[in-house]
Formats: C-alpha cells, sequence, structure tokens
C-alpha cells in the first residue's frame, strides 16, 4: 500500500497495520542505516526547527541522507524571516517550493496541523509543544516489538512528567490501541492529561492506574494480584514490577517547578536503579527518548534491559521507512482488510472553546477555532487536540 504524500501529524494518523508495515519496511532499512539506498534520490527534506533538538533533527537529516536525498535546514528560526513576523502558514508555503517534504518542530502545540494544512508537500510533527511526537512513538513502539518480539498485549510503566513529555502522550495512545497496558507514574502537577487519559479509555475501557512516585507503584501488590490472578506467593513477593514488558522514563524538568525544593525532592522519586531493577524481569526493557539529567543511574548503561541508546539508533531505519513511504519510493505492506485511520469528524464549534494557552491558535492570528471527534473519544481542538470547553 502506498502511504505517498501522507503528512503525519499525530500518531492517529496512521493505522495499527500502516503502523506495522513501516516496522517492517524499518526492517529493511536496518540493514542500510550505515550505508545509502538510492530511494530518497532527486528528493530535498526541508527542516523547520523552531525548537532545540539533537536526536531528531540529526536522525530525519541523516535517514534523508542515508535514502540519497537532500537535505535544507533551519536550526535557528530566530535568524529566519519568523523573526520579522512572517506567519508559519506564509513559512510553509515558501519552504514547500524548495522541498518535496518538510519536518517542524515547534513550540505551539498544533503547529503541525496548521502546516500540514497550508503546505502541498507531505508534514511530519516533530514535536509540537506539549502535545505529541508521533515519529518518536514509531521508533518507541519499534523498539519494543524489535527487543521483546511483540506489541499486542504489552505491559509498560510511564514515569517522569507526564504533563508535558510529549513523547509519553503519543505512546500512551499507541499502546492502547495495540491493546497494551500501563500505569503513570508522576510527581503532583505533573499527571497524564486528561485528554490522553481519555484517548486510552476509549481504546481499552479503562484509565491506567496512577502513582505518585516509584515508591507507591513497587508497594502496590494489588496490582499485580488483578493482573496475575494465579500468581503464586514467590511472584507476588517479587512485586509489581515482573509485569513491565518496558520502563519508560521522561526527565523531571526543572523549568516546571518554582519552588526548587520541590524539585529535587520529586526528582529523586523517579530515579531508576539497579536497586529498582532487581525487583523487575530480566527481560524488562529501561527506555528514555533522551536527555536525560540524572533519572537514570549511569550504573545501568551496562545492563543488558537498558535499552535507551539502541532505541536512539533505531530512528534511523524507523524515519528512513518513513521518508520513503511518505515520498511514494517504497510501499509498506499490509495484511488482507487493513483499513486507513478512522478520520476524524468536524463538530460545529458554536459555544466551544480551546483553553490551552500554548494552543497554536494563540500566535497564528488568521486562524479560526476549529473542533472535531474520532470515533467514541471526547470532543477536542482539531490543532492541539485539548479537550473541548464551553466557555461559562
Amino acid at each position: 500500500m502506498s502511504l505517498a504524500g501522507r503528512d503525519l501529524v499525530t500518531i492517529s494518523d496512521l493505522s495499527n497495520e500502516e503502523m506495522e508495515g513501516i516496522f517492517g519496511l524499518a526492517d529493511e532499512m536496518a540493514r542500510h542505516a550505515r550505508g545509502i539506498v538510492g530511494l530518497g534520490a532527486g528528493k530535498v527534506m526541508a527542516t523547520l526547527f523552531y525548537e532545540a533538538s539533537t536526536r531528531t533533527r540529526l536522525s530525519f537529516e541523516s535517514a534523508m541522507q542515508r535514502l540519497g536525498g537532500g537535505v535544507i535546514t533551519c536550526a535557528d528560526m530566530g535568524t529566519t524571516s519568523v523573526a520579522k513576523g512572517e506567519t508559519l502558514a506564509d513559512t510553509v508555503r515558501v519552504v514547500e517550493s524548495y522541498a518535496d517534504i518538510l519536518v517542524m518542530r515547534s513550540p505551539q502545540e498544533g503547529a503541525a496541523r496548521v502546516a500540514a494544512d497550508y503546505a502541498r508537500v507531505p508534514v511530519i510533527n516533530a514535536g509540537d509543544g506539549a502535545h505529541e511526537h508521533p515519529t518518536q512513538t514509531l521508533l518507541d513502539l519499534y523498539t519494543i516489538r524489535r527487543e521483546s518480539g511483540r506489541l499486542q498485549g504489552c505491559w509498560v510503566a510511564l514515569v517522569g512528567d507526564l504533563k508535558y513529555g510529549r513523547t509519553t502522550h503519543s505512546l500512551a495512545v499507541a499502546l492502547a490501541r495495540f491493546g497494551g497496558s500501563m500505569v503513570c507514574v508522576a510527581p503532583p502537577g505533573l499527571e497524564m492529561p486528561a485528554e490522553v487519559l481519555a484517548a486510552v479509555e476509549a481504546h481499552t475501557g479503562s484509565r491506567p492506574r496512577q502513582y505518585r512516585n516509584l515508591e507507591e507503584l513497587t508497594g502496590d501488590l494489588d496490582l499485580l494480584k488483578a493482573h496475575s490472578p494465579q500468581a503464586s506467593q514467590p511472584k507476588l513477593a517479587f512485586g509489581p514490577m515482573s509485569l513491565f514488558d518496558a520502563i519508560y522514563v521522561t526527565r523531571v524538568q526543572r523549568e516546571r517547578f518554582t519552588d526548587p525544593a520541590q524539585y529535587e525532592k520529586a526528582k529523586g522519586a523517579y530515579r531508576i536503579t539497579a536497586d529498582l531493577l532487581a525487583n523487575a524481569r530480566s527481560d524488562t526493557l529501561v527506555m528514555h527518548p533522551l536527555p536525560r539529567v540524572d533519572e537514570l543511574d549511569y550504573g545501568l548503561d551496562e545492563d543488558l534491559r537498558a535499552a535507551y541508546f539502541r532505541q536512539a539508533s533505531y530512528g534511523i531505519p524507523v524515519r528512513m521507512a518513513l521518508l520513503a513511504a511518505l515520498l511514494g519510493r517504497a510501499e509498506v505492506a499490509l495484511g488482507a482488510g487493513s483499513r486507513p485511520p478512522t478520520a476524524p469528524r468536524p463538530v460545529p464549534g458554536n459555544g466551544l472553546a480551546c483553553s490551552n494557552p500554548r494552543c497554536v491558535l494563540r500566535s497564528e492570528w488568521y486562524l479560526s477555532p476549529r473542533f472535531e471527534l474520532v470515533g467514541d473519544e471526547p470532543v477536542r481542538c482539531a490543532y492541539c487536540q485539548r479537550l473541548a470547553e464551553v466557555p461559562v
């Protein structure tokens, strides 16, 4: 099946079968991750990064060059016409004439949707504020699939800043779609957003358990009993950590705290150590989108379960596969009867509002509020996906 010309703004833009097809193509690309394939010959990718990035920008640029294509980049948008007041819509309409595909990162939630609306070439969201980071989710799922051998029904503990950690938002929804289970461990005030929990519930029928710190999680034997009713007493003594196929960690961000003492207290409650992993399985993966600060003990780096650097390396074959597919240079193999993802349905905005202060609506003056729903999920802003509110 061809994905040529498609945009990837949220993980919902791909069906499960399409993601599996991209993973199969990534398996092929992995054999060329240190060489050059000719699939991108004659094509140019533009990267527009309004925020700092190391792994995402460099892995996209490396992936395009490994495909044999060209790259043009704006790594510092402060030196472009944006500094003169150029709108996002005008920027992408100009840059699309220079490139065949756009990869964009922005601090404004929903900015990638605006870019996709105005560009006539494919747009890939490389992270828009605290909203989503769908290509990180693809490589995260690929990591679990490649190293654990499965995605269906896997168990993941999401740990750290889950409110602003956009990688966990896309991942939580994708895991739910693959029949996975998860728990959320986050400091008070940095819990998983309501719209993400609602999306997970729409797919699984229930919301994940939430914990304030790792100690609460490791002490919750009811969790293990509920999901392992036949568990023996020795296994119960082993603890809830034995449930997880992966522990996915994000840094607790210092900039989110007004009180330094609260930050110091919080970060220590989300540190993954060898002692914690002593109660995990021998095949449990420790994952992190990076960069890390001190939430992962450096002593873990030699543990075979520490998958975070391998995880980062998988960004090359996954992004090679995605670029080749969206550029129409490779097709993804789909099973019989596979269907495209459910398209969102527009909803009249009468009496509705987006209350998100970081929504792109706040900065791009020419945009009008739009609302939509997907399946059984609640009505939300079409740009930033925040749940719609009725103004009082």
